[in-house]
């Protein structure tokens, strides 16, 4: 009997064991399969990253070659234009340094640009609003009042945005009747 109960004991154990081989294997077939995949899924992933450097290296360049084509010929504070004329690609500039000043609460420098943008085109009633609003936003009302008026009270064909813009800001600072 003893015979007949080892050898049941072997044949328990040797299925057994057979079921933990086939059992290591498909698990090890399984991490052969999902890191095959992964190898994949990396390679998908470095590649996109590889893309995305290069499209932002390209628009470095972008970026570099407009602000040297923005800078050209420009010093703020030395704007100037010639008699009676407008030089638009510095007022544009001016313009747009003094929204972003503006924007973001410096008020001072906002007006040094756009002083600069009224020097490079006397006559423009929006570069006039702009230091106009930069005065308001200073503290300095009467200044602002007085750029504004000049705006509002132009004499042209048609109304523009700033000329609504200097008569709204007079009413809202009450000061269409001041002197």
């Amino acid at each position: 009997m003893r015979y007949k109960s080892s050898a049941n004991t072997i044949s328990i154990s040797v299925t057994d064991l057979a079921r933990r081989i086939i059992l290591a294997l498909v698990l090890g077939g399984f991490a052969l399969v999902g890191s095959g995949c992964m190898s994949d899924q990396l390679d998908a992933t470095n590649k996109l990253v590889q893309q995305q450097q290069e499209q932002l290296e390209h628009q470095q360049q972008e970026l570099e070659q407009l602000q040297t084509t923005q800078n050209q010929g420009y010093t703020p504070g030395m704007a100037s234009s010639s008699r009676g004329g407008c030089d638009k690609d510095v007022e544009m500039t001016a313009t747009h340094r003094g929204g972003d000043k503006f924007a973001a609460g410096d008020f001072n420098k906002a007006l040094g640009y756009y002083q600069d943008a009224l020097l490079a085109c006397p006559n423009d009633d929006r570069a006039e609003v702009n230091v106009a609003r930069s005065y308001e936003a200073l503290g300095n009302k009467v200044a602002a009042i007085n750029l504004y008026r000049k705006v509002a009270d132009s004499n042209s064909a048609t109304v523009s945005d700033a000329q609504e813009e200097a008569k709204a800001a007079l009413l809202r600072l009450q000061a269409a009747r001041l002197p």
